[in-house]
């Protein structure tokens, strides 16, 4: 078993050649694919629901199905600020080996639940709820990790461990689909509607295997939480990993602190949530809840009956809401990764929605809804000949010719992902603000290409006709989420001190987490306004804000930190 490391200067050469650069990659090692499995975890939703879809599984609807990725995305985020913390007050070992064991619940709830087909939908809810450890492992995890390596590769060693780690979503889009056609525990479901994966389509009528997509982490994340508590190290210098104390005591911090931010998160969900999905019905404005929650969070964490070294831990960790630089990237990181993780948590389902129907209007819609008549039940047949005779748009026609989402939807992630490591090596040459900025721009421009496309698409009998520009400008802008997230560890590790830098780290992937919330939930609230369009043109209006704000506190000429 590893042992806890009681002096460390990772920016002495000669101590970091002798023997801190083969401890500190020996822990990236391990830290990357825990963190991948926490990404499947927490994103799996995005999949899942599409399969749950094209089963007509427990006869959930199309808004019932986002709110899945929503809750997934609100509890994720949620439980980063209280993970933001971990390691200062827990140690990296025994952080990363807990919140790597706990995400065996949902993986293994979620198995037994699709194996029912009578499971009721709060079941769903709490297993989504509970796959938000996966989220909130982030913040621990790149807080731990920028610990170990010297300030002149920050941006390589994070970027490592947020890229590799990030293949998580791409890992799940491609290996969800693909299990699901194998028979290997439980009964099967049939298709309704043909599906596919990465290496072609399935027909309907094909048993498919749903609880697999639970199950199969399971083989991936036992091994894991072996490997984490035998080969990773707690610091315990002064300024990463103090006063842990007993790893027992270790673990009642980081369970408490979980509890807290998961019960706050249900508290939320309760505000937003009407009755008939076990919420309050007052239906508050999420724009309203989101600030309450993280609020609420920070505020009461202060309070738990932890210790004394705890509340000074979380004392001197609290200064960075102090330092106006935490504000100005926190907004910037919400531009990159929580755009990445908002749209890794959509695409899926978006796909499905926009290209999988046929939009019709009118009575010039009949000869195209009777074409697809076969693929219809009979009663919502007879809803949309009525609804075109009497001159309105029907959009749920399943669409014959439309592209596979379980097909292609893996390729966004997967190229955010990849060029993630490169944005931080290219940020280490010529300066991170820099990048950040031109790839801001593309953003703007692409997110709105991809709102030209959808509008085409949903106001069309044949929205296939506009899939490969949607995809291909979508996989642009994952590319760009990609290098700006790789750009924002590098001005992060140059704007803030060692004790600082890892809390950042942590806290702005805390708040740009809950993209994985906004843009699913802003994205089924326009599909079901039948303007999915006005999502992006709102997101091209944030990324141009991030441009002005990334300008003024790091371009502009005679500021503190110029181009970090």
């Amino acid at each position: 078993m590893a042992q806890d490391v009681k002096s460390w200067n990772p920016d002495n050469k000669s101590e970091w050649e002798s023997t801190g650069k083969t401890i500190a990659n020996r822990n990236l090692w391990i830290s990357i694919p825990s963190l991948l499995a926490g990404f499947a975890t927490w994103l799996m939703w995005g999949i899942i629901t599409v399969q749950m879809l094209n089963t007509g599984y427990g006869g959930f609807d199309k808004s019932q199905l986002f709110t899945l990725a929503a809750i997934a995305g609100l509890s994720g985020a949620t439980l980063r600020i209280p993970s933001t913390f971990f390691i200062r007050l827990a140690g990296g070992r025994n952080t990363i080996f807990l919140t790597t064991s706990l995400l065996i619940l949902p993986a293994l709830g979620l198995g037994m639940a699709l194996s029912t087909p009578d499971t009721p939908f709060w079941t769903f809810q709490i297993l989504a709820l509970l796959s938000g450890f996966g989220g909130g492992n982030f913040a621990s995890s790149m807080s731990n990790i920028s610990f170990f390596f010297p300030k002149k590769i920050q941006g390589y060693s994070l970027g490592m461990n947020a890229g590799l780690g990030n293949f998580g979503v791409t890992t799940m889009q491609i290996v969800i689909p693909l299990v699901m056609t194998l028979a290997v525990i439980g009964n099967p479901t049939e298709l309704q509607i043909a599906s596919g994966t990465l290496i072609g389509k399935i027909p309907a009528g094909t048993d498919t295997y749903l609880q697999n997509a639970g199950y199969v982490w399971l083989i991936i994340l036992i091994p894991l939480a072996i490997a984490s508590w035998l080969g990773m190290n707690n610091i315990t210098e002064e300024h990463v990993s103090p006063k842990i104390g007993s790893t027992l005591g270790a673990f009642i911090k980081i369970i408490v602190m979980l509890i807290l931010g998961l019960a706050i998160t249900v508290f939320g969900l309760w505000l937003m949530l009407p009755e008939v999905a076990y919420g309050s019905g007052l239906m508050v404005s999420k724009w309203v809840v989101l600030p309450i929650i993280i609020a609420l969070t920070v505020f009461l964490l202060k309070f738990l009956p932890l210790g004394a070294n705890y509340k000074e831990g979380l004392k001197r960790q609290y200064k960075i809401f102090e330092n106006k630089h935490t504000w100005a990237m926190t907004v910037i990181y919400v531009m990159t990764f929580g755009s990445f993780i908002g749209y890794a948590a959509t695409l899926a389902l978006s796909i499905k929605v926009i290209f999988g129907f046929q939009h019709l209007f009118g009575v010039d819609g009949l000869a195209a809804l009777e074409s697809a008549k076969a693929l219809m039940k009979p009663e919502i047949y007879a809803t949309a000949v009525a609804t075109l005779n009497n001159g309105g748009w029907v959009h749920d026609v399943p669409n014959p010719n439309s592209p596979s989402a379980l097909t292609y939807a893996w390729m966004g992630a997967f190229v955010g992902a990849l060029i993630r490591p490169l944005g931080g090596m290219i940020a280490d040459k010529i300066g991170g603000a820099k990048v950040t900025q031109i790839i801001s721009g593309v953003m703007v421009l692409s997110a709105l290409g991809v709102a030209y496309f959808m509008k085409q698409a949903y106001g069309s009998a044949t929205p296939e006709e506009f899939f490969w520009p949607f995809l291909i400008l979508f996989v642009v802008l994952f590319a760009m989420t990609g290098l700006g997230n790789g750009s924002t560890f590098r001005t992060i590790s140059q704007v803030f001190n060692k004790e600082q830098a890892g809390p950042v780290l942590g806290w702005t992937s805390a708040v740009a987490a809950y993209g994985a919330f906004i843009i699913p939930k802003v994205f089924g609230e326009q599909i079901k306004a039948t303007t999915p369009e006005n999502a992006l043109y709102g997101f091209a209006m944030f990324y141009v804000i991030c441009m002005i704000i990334n300008w003024w506190f790091y371009l502009r000429k005679n500021v503190e930190f110029h181009n970090p």
